[in-house]
C-alpha cells in the first residue's frame, strides 16, 4: 500500500439511538449512531409484529371472497 493516501482506520464506537446499546467495530469514523441494531430490531429479536400483517391478510381474503361470489 502507498503511504499517506489511505484514511486512518481505527476502533469505532457504534451507538443505537432506539435502545442505547453500544458496541465497537472498525471504521474510518470515530463514532457511528444507528437507528436500530440487532438488539432491538424485530427480525433479530423474534418480536415481529404479525398483528399488522394479519389485518392485511384478512382484508385480502375478504376481497377474494367478494370477487369469487360475483
Amino acid at each position: 500500500m502507498k503511504k499517506d493516501i489511505h484514511p486512518q482506520y481505527n476502533r469505532c464506537k457504534v451507538t443505537c439511538i432506539s435502545c442505547g446499546n453500544t458496541f465497537e467495530t472498525g471504521s474510518t469514523l470515530k463514532e457511528i449512531k444507528v437507528d436500530t441494531c440487532s438488539k432491538c430490531h424485530s427480525f433479530y429479536t423474534g418480536k415481529i409484529g404479525f398483528s399488522a400483517n394479519a389485518g392485511r391478510v384478512d382484508k385480502f381474503n375478504k376481497r377474494l371472497d367478494k370477487a369469487s361470489k360475483k
